[in-house]
């Protein structure tokens, strides 16, 4: 019973008792569409992210409600959210900080063409913090409907300026930029981002903030619940199907 109670007690200083109140956007809001970067290598370090082991979106009840009402209004317009990552845990933002201290740039073509990585902290594209670790922040953007196939990443193939006019054939609409793009032209309002593009932005953000989300305005893609039920924690459970056979079991 010791042993049981130690266990029990480290959960819940680490975070893991709080599963129960992370649910799965499929569950909630099967409509959204998904692309889980971090659980695969189409991301800025071109592999899998610690604490990433199924392709889920996780998020805050709150937030994954919230959600459905943007998903509501994306369709009634012609279209679908897909997001991108949702819910992050601490051992994924750890790898991140990991990798960016490291030589890799396999990616940098695509990702961060035009910034020196070792600039990456300076100029605030990588943090030891992330705000995804409470669970109520989405990256995420939009797709005409009736939505097509993402065609998926082929390791080794060669990578396009995530700010070129020819990118990823990701089947989000024309954003100005792919998801992940660490340029000054990701930044929401970027005056250099123009017509169908600029115009695409300003309809997710509408959409999102509609739904009560605040965008982060050097990421298009990012948004937070503001009436976020976590404000201050950071969780650090991993991105698991709460359906798949080897689910943390919710806390209490």
């Amino acid at each position: 019973m010791k042993l049981i109670w130690i266990v029990c007690a480290t959960a819940l200083l680490s975070g893991q008792a709080v599963t129960s109140d992370l649910v799965s956007l499929g569950d909630v809001a099967p409509t959204v569409r998904r692309e889980m970067r971090y659980q695969g290598a189409h991301n800025f370090v071109g592999r899998p992210i610690a604490g990433y082991l199924d392709p889920v979106c996780l998020l805050t009840r709150q937030a994954a409600r919230a959600l459905t009402e943007a998903q509501r209004e994306a369709e009634e317009r012609g279209y679908t959210l897909k997001v991108y990552d949702c819910y992050r845990p601490r051992s994924a933002v750890a790898d991140f900080v990991q990798w960016a201290k490291g030589a890799d740039q396999a990616m940098k073509a695509e990702f961060y063409p035009r910034v020196d990585k070792g600039r990456l902290f300076g100029d605030g594209y990588i943090a030891e913090k992330s705000a995804h670790s409470r669970g109520s922040t989405v990256d995420l953007t939009l797709v005409r409907l009736p939505a097509r196939g993402q065609r998926g990443y082929r390791p080794g193939e060669k990578l396009h300026a995530c700010d070129a006019k020819v990118r990823f054939p990701d089947n989000s609409i024309d954003m100005g930029t792919g998801y992940d793009c660490f340029d000054t032209t990701a930044h929401t309002l970027d005056p250099r981002v123009k017509g169908a593009a600029h115009a695409n932005r300003l309809l997710l953000k509408r959409l999102m903030r509609d739904a009560g989300f605040v965008n982060y305005p050097k990421e298009w893609w990012h948004y937070t619940l503001a009436d976020e039920p976590f404000p201050q924690t950071s969780f650090d459970v991993p991105v698991q199907d709460p359906h798949g056979p080897a689910a943390v079991a919710p806390g209490p």
